[in-house]
């Protein structure tokens, strides 16, 4: 007789209210013709939903204790709930500003984790210590990879151990738009938040020379200089593109020495700034990595860091969570801002704001972007939200913060990183594979399935609370320490691939002339 202590029911109830559940495993009729006294009335794929009682047409359909959505037919017990028979409607949300905002409960500053960084002479701290040659425009894109190019010749690196390498900055634009328009706001902004990023020790800016992004004028507008960390050349003003690859070359070994210099030391981890992101979600990811990850972010709060929430058309519907927990009404106010924003964004382009959950997102068994955001939300934790940022906005206020940004993952780490993010946590239950030079990224599988099956991707098994074998907090206090780790120097599963090169993807808005 099996021990009932061990028992794990094949679905996963959320919240007492909830009239649906999810499947822990397939659950096949034929092999299990009753569910915790529901009899299934069709195959719930793993991580699908169940209805747990019937759901009358129009009627709201919950998990998490929220809607996410409304059911458009008669919905059975038993019943497979998905685009089927769940779709998005209007509805109500109390956003009861700051009732859910406590204060959290600090470590005492001599009992704070500390971790091996790079201390920068404006006091940031850096995790990765990289040089970065980064093009102003895309006609220059190619030569500033030649550059980097030559520095990953085997060999090349070993005169210069204290450098973790030579990353090319490149992009699809910097021309044919307006400067007085918000697109150049934000490349100009990301452009200078790499070039001042933490990480980053030393910068070569290559541009063509005839194009709108001209580096003096965006120099100038961030408040850069050029010194011997950071350089700047056109290929029309030095002769050509094999006499800007040589140039380069010779600017980026006259940095090394300098770069390499900075030694890593013991520093608090309340210098720490951890992005936050989810991409390739499936039904589990607001079940176990998401909220794995709000316990960690949590912990790196309380030692006084910083974890920066973002992906604004992914908080859509899950927004009044993040209102009642704003520090400052007008932190709340503007965070409502951009989510009106993103109403006329989507209206003026001819799409909405449930274009997402995508392919993959739904075959995992996410139905709504209602859904979907209220799993992405718990990557936040239960920490105070204490500001809201425009894209690729310098990040200064610490605790949990949000910033403005698409749901497309390289243009939202993107704007992460410009804003000083030194880590990267990257929640997948599909299996997303980028890294993001020069901010090590961890990726952290939903479920232990994909686990396995990506292991040489894949940086944690959150899966484990799906099979019940650790609770949230277990796992937010071991991803805790695979942050320290990893901001010390450990290696991320996609830095020992030498992935991340690819990633840069500023934020593209507005006309392109």
């Amino acid at each position: 007789m099996p021990d009932a202590r061990n028992f794990v029911s094949p679905l996963i109830r959320l919240n007492s209210a909830d009239n649906v559940a999810v499947a822990r495993e397939t659950i096949d009729p034929a092999e299990l013709p009753e569910v915790e006294g529901i009899r299934p009335l069709t195959r719930i794929p793993r991580g699908h939903k169940m209805a747990l009682r019937p759901i009358a047409r129009g009627a709201a359909v919950t998990k998490y204790g929220q809607t996410i959505g409304f059911a458009t037919d008669d919905i059975h017990a038993g019943s497979h709930v998905h685009v089927q028979n769940l779709a998005v409607g209007e509805f109500t949300r109390e956003y009861a500003i700051g009732v859910d905002a406590v204060d959290p409960v600090m470590v005492p500053t001599a009992d704070r984790a500390t971790f091996m960084g790079y201390l920068r002479p404006d006091g940031r701290i850096g995790t990765r210590n990289y040089i970065a040659v980064i093009s102003s425009v895309n006609c220059s894109a190619t030569v500033s990879k030649a550059v980097a190019a030559h520095f990953s010749t085997p060999g090349v690196m070993e005169r210069w151990p204290g450098v973790d390498g030579v990353i090319a900055l490149t992009h699809g634009g910097g021309c044919a738009f307006n400067t007085k328009a918000e697109g150049y706001t934000y490349l100009a902004r990301t452009i200078a938040g790499y070039a001042t990023h933490p990480n980053i020790g030393g910068v070569l800016m290559i541009g063509l020379g005839c194009e709108t992004n001209q580096i003096p004028a965006l120099l100038e507008r961030e408040g850069l200089a050029e010194s011997d960390r950071l350089r700047t050349m056109t290929i029309q003003a030095v002769g050509g593109t094999r006499a800007t690859v040589a140039a380069g070359i010779r600017a980026i070994e006259e940095m090394m020495p300098i770069t390499g210099a900075a030694k890593r030391s013991p520093q608090p981890a309340s210098g720490l700034m951890l992005a936050l992101e989810c991409g390739g979600s499936d039904g589990y990811s607001g079940i176990s990595a998401n909220p794995g990850l709000g316990c960690a972010a949590d912990l790196l709060v309380q030692h006084g860091g910083t974890v920066i929430l973002s992906e604004t058309p992914e908080i859509y519907g899950a927004e009044h969570l993040l209102t009642r927990r704003a520090s400052r009404p007008e932190v709340a106010q503007k965070l409502l801002e951009r989510i009106e924003w993103w109403r006329d964004y989507t209206e003026r382009n001819n799409a909405e704001m449930d274009n997402n959950p995508s392919y993959g997102n739904k075959a995992g068994g996410l139905t709504t972007i209602l859904e979907k955001s209220l799993g992405a939300v718990a990557k936040g934790g239960v920490s105070p939200l204490n500001a809201v940022y425009e894209y690729a906005e310098k990040v200064t206020e610490h605790g949990l913060v949000f910033m403005d940004t698409p749901g497309y993952d390289p243009i939202a780490v993107t704007g992460q990183i410009a804003g000083g993010a030194t880590l990267v946590a990257f929640t997948t239950g599909r299996g997303s594979v980028s890294g993001f030079k020069p901010s090590p990224t961890l990726k952290l599988a939903s479920n232990s399935q994909m686990y396995r099956h990506m292991s040489e991707d894949m940086d944690m098994d959150c899966g484990t609370v799906v099979t019940g074998e650790e609770d949230i907090e277990t796992l937010g206090r071991r991803l805790f320490q695979l942050l320290i780790d990893t901001a010390s120097g450990q290696l991320t599963r996609s830095e020992e691939l030498g992935y991340g090169d690819n990633e840069f993807v500023p934020w593209q808005v507005g006309a392109v002339m």
